[in-house]
């Protein structure tokens, strides 16, 4: 019961700290007043569309003060690879723009940041010139290699996963009862080995556990750091979630046997006229749908969750004249919450299925044949 009471806790202060990031003044003439930064439905459309998106640098939240916005956050690295080779420099040199207007002159290049992309300048261009449709016609895209907001979030879970699984390890070769973080691991760790890598590879789980223990907590423990109202949101990213697909099938590819190949190219028991046809659907599952199907289900299920939940607090402030202050703020905060809750489980799933159609398809893979 102490569980369920610091759970509910905690997702309500994560609500009231996600509120505070829209403003609930009154607007005056269809502008934002002062301290008032966003209040219209297309400001909170662009301000959900950059919360699901990665940045180069942290920011926690915005107040005004004297007339002037103040952020508060802390930068990050930017690694480029330009024209004149490596440049780094830190992410506050822009002053916050993200409108091209702020340039950053640094190792003989000028750099510009658009849209949460960095754009290096043509040489003798002094600002950026645009086409119709808004594009940079002056500046090209240089190769970015940024600690960016959702690198930091893997590199900070990497080193809590060290932590607490070198520290559980140990616990393990002393034979001694787990304590601590180590208690709320160890059942986890038994539910990964005994109901998903044993059941779905076989005897030779004990190769492929540890692999399938790392994606599943990674995955699981950046679900839930997601939920904090830190911006964090790596899984939302389709170059993280492609990333651990392209790891399983890897590792599947590396693993697979020559039954599985077998199989895959001349399948035995139907007609030799379908076996060619049966080839090239069996190889566009394993080498497109399969890796497709783990990357593009993550992605969408963590994003649309963070949408739909930004959404949800938004009803504070767009629905204000018809339901004033307090009914839209308590309306957006119990719908919220309901679906934060909802989320909470989503992170758990979102794993489970993801390491579960890694451990199947790897099972597929070294599937010895039986022998009657």
């Amino acid at each position: 019961m102490k569980v369920i009471t610091k759970t509910l806790t905690s997702l309500s202060l994560i609500l009231l700290f996600s509120l505070t990031a829209f403003a609930k003044g009154d607007k005056k003439d269809g502008q934002n007043s002062q301290g008032d930064p966003i209040n219209t439905k297309e400001e909170i459309n662009e301000y959900i569309q950059h919360h699901v998106k990665d940045s180069h640098d942290f920011h926690l939240f915005s107040y005004f003060s004297g007339g002037e916005e103040h952020h508060v956050g802390f930068p990050l690295p930017v690694i480029l690879w330009g024209e004149n080779g490596l440049t780094a420099f830190m992410s506050s040199a822009f002053h916050h723009d993200d409108d091209g207007k702020e340039i950053v002159e640094k190792g003989g290049s000028n750099f510009v940041r658009l849209h949460g992309k960095i754009y290096e300048l043509n040489a003798g261009a002094t600002e950026v010139a645009f086409d119709e449709a808004h594009h940079p016609t002056n500046a090209s895209m240089p190769i970015d290699l940024s600690i960016t907001k959702s690198i930091f979030g893997i590199l900070l879970l990497g080193f809590l996963m060290l932590l607490w699984f070198s520290k559980l390890a140990k616990q393990y070769k002393k034979k001694a009862i787990p304590t601590g973080f180590g208690r709320v691991l160890e059942p986890l760790v038994l539910y990964v080995r005994d109901e998903i890598a044993k059941p779905n590879i076989g005897p030779k789980y004990r190769k492929f556990t540890g692999y399938l223990m790392t994606v599943f907590f990674f995955i699981w423990l950046s679900n839930l750091l997601g939920l904090m109202p830190f911006g964090f949101n790596i899984t939302g990213q389709l170059a993280v979630t492609a990333a651990l697909a392209i790891l399983t099938f890897v590792v599947y590819m590396a693993s697979s046997n020559g039954h599985f190949w077998s199989h895959q190219l001349w399948m035995p028991g139907v007609p030799y006229i379908l076996r060619p046809v049966l080839a090239v659907i069996e190889l566009a599952g394993t080498l497109i749908i399969k890796p497709f199907s783990l990357a593009v289900r993550l992605f969408a299920n963590i994003t649309a969750g963070h949408i739909v939940v930004m959404s949800l607090i938004a009803i504070g402030i767009t629905m204000q004249e018809q339901m004033g202050a307090v009914g839209s703020t308590l309306l957006s905060f119990v719908l919220s919450l309901f679906i934060t809750l909802i989320e909470v489980l989503v992170a758990f799933l979102q794993a489970y299925i993801f390491t579960m159609l890694s451990a199947l398809f790897i099972g597929m893979a070294v599937e010895e044949p039986e022998h009657h």
